[in-house]
């Protein structure tokens, strides 16, 4: 079975080789690693690891932690794995079928970012409601959204009033940006963690910002 771990370790040579190190030493494969993060000295990276069955995910945030000055975030399963190029196709895919591209981006864009869902959400005379979703998103119809129309990209409080109680009972993460227009909102949840760190807000601004040109009004 695949997890994804978020690790935060010292910006230094050699240690994402010794957590990789005592990974292996459980049996833990590595199949891929994404740096999230960097500032001050210390390094936010997602690694989606490949845990032989029979083990339980618990073993590799002993193994990882067992490198001095490294903590782990967040373990949880993943399906596939990193991926971090598909910016660009996903823009394409959207100016090839501008008509659809609403539903392929809100479809695209957990998987580059790691999240869990998507939604899209406009608001209007009668409040603010969802007008596209990926596949995995939550049903809703309508949202008290408090902090909408919105200005820039933000990681959004998961246990504020206006989150529902099943996502909160998840703990779910969440992030939003502007997608074109303050009044047109990408809202991305990632149930469980871990959180939204500040360069993935920005790429998630910045992709919404890229997409925003080729969508129809």
């Amino acid at each position: 079975m695949s997890f994804l771990i978020r690790v935060q370790l010292p910006d230094s040579p050699g240690t994402l080789g010794a957590v990789a190190t005592a990974l292996g030493a459980i049996g833990a494969d590595i199949l891929s690693v994404d740096v999230v993060e960097r500032v001050g000295g210390v390094a936010i990276d997602d690694l989606v690891v490949e845990l032989p069955g029979g083990r339980l995910p618990d073993v590799l945030i002993t193994a990882a932690e067992s490198v001095a000055g490294v903590e782990v975030d967040a373990v949880r399963p993943y399906a596939g794995v990193l991926d971090t190029h598909r910016e660009l196709e996903l823009v394409e895919d959207v100016a090839a079928e501008p008509n659809d591209g609403l539903a392929i981006f809100t479809e695209g864009v957990p998987k580059i970012i790691r999240a869990g869902w998507a939604l899209v959400i406009t608001f209007d005379s009668d409040g603010a409601h969802p007008i596209a979703s990926s596949s995995a998103a939550p049903t809703v119809n309508r949202l008290e959204l408090p902090w909408m129309p919105l200005a820039r990209a933000t990681v959004l409080d998961g246990e504020e009033s206006w989150v529902p109680e099943t996502w909160q009972e998840l703990g779910t993460e969440l992030a939003a940006t502007p997608l074109g227009k303050p009044d047109r909102v990408l809202l991305v949840g990632r149930p469980g963690g871990p959180m939204f760190r500040a360069a993935e807000v920005a790429r998630l601004a910045h992709l919404a910002g890229i997409v925003a040109v080729v969508l129809p009004d």
